[in-house]
């Protein structure tokens, strides 16, 4: 017989949410969602973690691959020939990821827990001087996540089944410059435009978990459904490209849903096998389009189309695996393997990911832990081209490659139990 070594939780929540790094994500995720807080024995508990990820991304041969003048009476938007500018640039940007939540028992079977999380991002910043940057000057997305999770559990066979529900409500807010006009030296406008895009919207949660304490067991299965952001609201701002004031501009998109299982169980005296597989609906973002509010003198009618978000993405795929072991009472730690889906499909740069993940847990007393994570990975290479689809256009700006690169991650975490 196993015994049960995982006191408070142990690694269900540390390990297997603190390896889960963020840094492994595609799409446009960073923190993503986590309720593994839910399980933890305690009465009341309270947790903070947070997770720097540091993207090495490296892009070479960029090439201007449509050098036509921004003209839109005249049909091209190309944005001028950028092919004397440097070919290679940054990928990626390094960026925080913070999670805070509290969970209390109520009553014998069932628990709440309340989390605030930042479960969307990204940020890339090549700047104006590359051969690509009509196609990005600087892109940035961030979020905020305000979840409530409940769970009623009860006896079934030699353990517990726990039904789990909850709701979030989500703001997605972000912006994206790119140099749609290349201007001679000395000339008193930058070229650059700006579109600037906040929405916000609810989603909802349901899942299962069977435990079987006494062998340190879980296994758990939670769908967490898209969040729909039918009224995302912003301007575009054409003020150095053509002198025109910025405008009201609105469109509409969904960010995905999630379908996460995952898995724990004890298998020698203080030792702990782990693993997860989580599939994100990340193929719902492709082209996203914005329409003008109200009509605006050269540019566009009320209710047309005026610019469009690309990001063509694929459903994401993340596997995990690891061991956790307890070598004292107050010192633990655990290993994991990551592989994460790329999402990008000949456009973009976010391909597979593999990642080694360490975690070190001290606990001084039983109603306190301290928790230290890294990560180290390696994103594969390939390339950006100029693709089709489902009938749609992508990368028609700018061409590039890239090598594999290095991502890292560290994260810190405290947890206290009442």
């Amino acid at each position: 017989m196993v015994r049960r070594f995982v006191s408070g939780g142990f690694l269900a929540a540390a390990a297997v949410g603190i390896l889960q790094s963020p840094a492994l994500a595609g799409g446009l995720e960073r923190g993503g969602y986590n309720i593994d807080l839910l399980f933890d024995t305690s009465r009341f508990t309270a947790e903070a973690t947070s997770t720097f990820v540091m993207p090495d991304r490296k892009l070479k041969n960029v090439r201007d691959t449509d050098p036509t003048p921004f003209n839109p009476a005249g049909g091209t938007a190309g944005g001028g020939d950028l092919t004397g500018l440097p070919t290679s640039a940054d990928g990626s940007e390094n960026y925080w990821s913070p999670r805070i939540g509290a969970k209390a028992g109520i009553g014998d079977a069932t628990d709440c827990m309340f989390d605030y999380s930042e479960p969307w991002g990204a940020h890339k910043n090549p700047g104006t001087n590359w051969a690509g940057a009509n196609e990005d000057v600087e892109t940035k997305v961030q979020s905020r996540n305000y979840a409530l999770t409940c769970s009623y559990r009860f006896d079934m066979g030699p353990g517990q089944l726990r039904l789990i529900g909850g709701g979030f409500y989500q703001e997605v807010y972000g912006f994206q410059e790119r140099l749609v006009q290349a201007f001679p030296a000395g000339f008193p406008l930058s070229g650059v435009g700006r579109l600037d895009l906040e929405g916000e919207g609810w989603g909802w949660r349901a899942g299962v978990a069977y435990e079987i304490p006494e062998y340190a067991f879980r296994a758990s299965l939670v769908y967490n459904s898209e969040v729909k952001l039918n009224d995302i609201t912003g301007t575009l701002n054409l003020s150095q490209v053509s002198g025109t004031p910025k405008f009201d501009v609105y469109g509409s998109q969904a960010m995905p849903d999630v379908l996460e299982l995952k898995v724990q169980s004890g298998i020698a005296p203080d030792w702990l096998a782990f693993g997860s597989v989580k599939w994100v609906d990340w193929s719902q973002l492709q082209k996203v389009p914005f329409f003008c509010s109200s009509g605006v003198a050269g540019v566009c009618a009320a209710g047309t189309q005026v610019t469009t978000l690309d990001l063509g993405y694929r459903d994401g795929w993340t596997v995990m695996g690891g061991v956790g072991h307890k070598f004292t009472e107050q010192w633990s730690g655990a290993v994991s393997l990551t592989w994460d889906r790329g999402t990008s499909q000949g456009f973009g740069s976010q391909t597979d990911t593999w990642a080694l993940g360490v975690l070190g847990s001290y606990s001084p007393t039983k109603n306190v832990e301290f928790r230290l994570a890294g990560v180290l990975g390696l994103m594969t290479g390939g390339s950006s081209r100029t693709v089709v689809l489902d009938g749609q256009t992508y990368g028609q700006r700018a061409n590039y490659d890239f090598d594999d690169d290095i991502v890292a991650a560290i994260s810190t975490g405290i947890k206290v139990r009442f």
